[in-house]
């Protein structure tokens, strides 16, 4: 018989304990464990958690008493959104839980949402909320798998759309804990930043190549959450290298596009110690909703539709060595082993000669800006050619070879399947 997956529940049991209980009892209903974490503050559920609001206290070194005096309600949720992460990362340490599904508002949110961070990659992450999908959540907020609905009539009591919500995101939290197939650790992991294969096309050699030397290669599309995935992996050390060959999300966020990543673009690998190489793929294209209007900024700018989603414009010389100033400066905070390859025939593949996003003046300004920025702390390595050159590649694999070589990056493990 399949062993039952235990998931962890989540809410202020004091004023949430109609929904929790049916999320318990459905939970239960498809072989389901529930857990109950109760992270109310001021008063007591009408039932006995297995972690109480005294347990979550203690797990932020605190106490309920002393949290309820620490000010007001944002900071005594932040409080308990701290233990409650804490707690819960405790417990699937131990293995004593499979998975996690929280409710709440925009308090419960908040909290709900460092609970997400604070787990791995892989185990089953579900938030119920009545903000799901808004732009009131940041990019840097968003663990890599999180699952989130949105919690139709929940403000106030059980009703019929509320249970037919509560009781899909039960199941699923149930059904992707006996699902989930995690990560494995067999072979060490590089991620790569890339865009599609027309636009970026370095992958298509690198990836093999990489493979062939022991190494699992991990592509995230920078669209905006692939950069956040991959920073979030990077902040938890997943990677043992970082190939960010892709910056357009750090130029969107410059810009003031919500097709970004947060503000921590291109700093988590850095942060940690991660030996990484960078180079500028499509910092020349700036993204925004194509449902919304253009810019004013970039009225003037050729503009180009991708889907009825996604639009593109192009940033022109000043702005791409505004570009090229953020990114020395992130790359001069970096504490681990960096090397930025700067491609000076071009970065993108609509930005060649006979392309329609042909600048030459404006890539002039952004190669004469990036030469200046990049600082002491880092490799330069300028190569004549484009970016989806073989040069590109080559210069990319001659510098990993050769951290390997030295024990920068460790060695990969070979005669075994990629996943």
């Amino acid at each position: 018989m399949e062993e039952k997956r235990r998931i962890l529940v989540i809410g202020t049991g004091d004023t949430k304990a109609d929904e929790l209980l049916f999320m318990r009892e459905r939970i239960e209903a498809v072989g389901g464990v529930a857990v109950m974490m109760d992270v109310s503050v001021l008063g007591d559920p009408p039932y006995r958690p297995e972690h109480d609001k005294h347990a979550v206290a203690r797990a932020a070194d605190a106490t309920i008493e002393a949290i309820i005096a620490s000010g007001d309600e944002n900071t005594a949720m932040t409080l308990m959104a701290l233990g409650a992460a804490r707690l819960a990362r405790s417990l699937y340490d131990r293995g004593e839980i499979d998975g996690f599904i929280a409710l709440g508002g925009s308090m419960g949110t908040d909290l709900a949402l460092d609970v997400a961070l604070a787990l791995p990659l892989g185990v089953p992450k579900f938030v119920v909320s009545t903000i799901a999908y808004s732009h009131l959540v940041p990019p840097e907020r968003i663990a890599t798998d999180l699952m989130m609905i949105l919690w139709a009539g929940g403000l106030y009591g059980l009703n019929s759309a509320c249970k037919a919500v509560l009781s899909q995101a039960s199941g699923a939290v149930v059904g992707a804990a006996r699902a989930v197939v995690k990560p494995d650790m067999s072979r060490p992991k590089i991620g790569m930043s890339s865009l599609g294969k027309s636009c970026l096309q370095y992958m298509v050699t690198l990836k093999p190549e990489l493979e062939k030397r022991g190494y699992e290669v991990i592509v995230f599309h920078t669209t905006g959450m692939g950069g956040r995935a991959l920073e979030a992996i990077a902040a938890q050390k997943g990677f043992v290298a970082v190939l960010d060959f892709s910056l357009q999300e750090l130029a969107n966020q410059l810009t003031g596009s919500v097709v970004n990543s947060g503000t921590d673009r291109l700093e988590n690998a850095g942060r940690q110690g991660i030996p990484q190489i960078v180079a500028p793929g499509a910092i020349d294209m700036v993204d925004f909703p194509t449902w919304q209007a253009v810019p004013s900024r970039f009225a003037q700018r050729p503009y180009h539709a991708h889907n009825r989603l996604l639009a593109s414009v192009t940033s022109d010389g000043a702005t791409r060595r505004e570009i090229a100033r953020a990114i020395g400066d992130k790359l001069a905070a970096a504490t681990g082993p960096t090397a930025f390859i700067l491609p000076a025939g071009g970065i993108q593949q609509w930005d060649q000669e006979g392309e329609p996003l042909y600048e030459p003046e404006a890539l002039s300004a952004f190669v004469e800006e990036m030469r200046a920025r990049v600082p002491d702390n880092a490799e330069l390595h300028e190569i004549a050619g484009h970016i989806n050159d073989a040069a590109f590649s080559a210069k990319a694999l001659e510098i990993f070879d050769r951290w390997v070589a030295e024990g920068v990056v460790p060695p990969g493990v070979t005669g075994r399947r990629v996943a």
